[in-house]
């Protein structure tokens, strides 16, 4: 019987080079949090954040930590999760997105109407997800990547894109999934998914 897993899809620590969130506060923020039980680990252009984290949740079953990485392309941001390593260059989204599916990974258009997004070029490319809910976007950038997801028919995402302690989960994914990390990916993909924000909550 699948569970549901919470979790804060899209967030950077001291390893990316703009935040300052230490992997330590990350994981005592994470188990202090009254439903939110798991996070992707996506800094920029490296994995040393997510190999950090995991290494400091290990002992605590109850939260996952799911690898990730946001890889700055020519074309735009574009998160991979479930990926533990960052794709060799050139980064066009192609070969990121080829990269992550041959990894058993996803990829998501990161917040694609804000600076350093696919914007509507999106549509070019086979990502699995689109991030609808970025809590670092202003709400009209956030509903017109809502409105691109549906016209595409994936799936839509949260993260809060927390680069500072006090921006960690704001909004989150609702997955239907257990704690098993390809089972939440599948879940992703399949669309089992809810994004919440301040107690709203959209279903796609």
């Amino acid at each position: 019987m699948p569970q549901l897993i919470r979790a804060d899809l899209h967030v950077h620590t001291v390893f990316s080079p703009d935040a300052s969130v230490p992997p330590k506060t990350l994981v005592e923020t994470l188990l202090a949090h009254p439903f939110i039980n798991a996070v992707a680990v996506t800094d920029h252009n490296t994995v040393k954040g997510y190999f950090k984290v995991r290494e400091l949740a290990l002992a605590y079953p109850d939260i996952l930590v799911i690898p990730g990485v946001e890889v700055g392309t020519i074309e735009g941001d574009v998160v991979l999760l479930g990926v533990a390593e960052v794709p060799p260059q050139p980064w066009t989204v192609e070969n990121v997105i080829d990269f992550a599916h041959s990894r058993g990974g996803l990829a998501v258009a990161a917040h694609p109407y804000r600076a350093y997004g696919l914007g509507d070029s999106a549509r070019n490319y086979p990502v699995d997800a689109v991030e609808v809910l970025n809590g670092s976007c202003p709400h009209h950038l956030n509903a017109m990547a809502e409105k691109l997801a549906k016209e595409l028919g994936l799936p839509g995402v949260a993260g809060s894109d927390a680069h500072r302690v006090e921006e960690l989960w704001t909004v989150y994914t609702e997955i239907q999934a257990s704690t098993d990390l390809d089972d939440v990916l599948k879940a992703i993909k399949r669309g089992l998914v809810r994004v919440s924000h301040v107690g709203k909550s959209i279903h796609f």
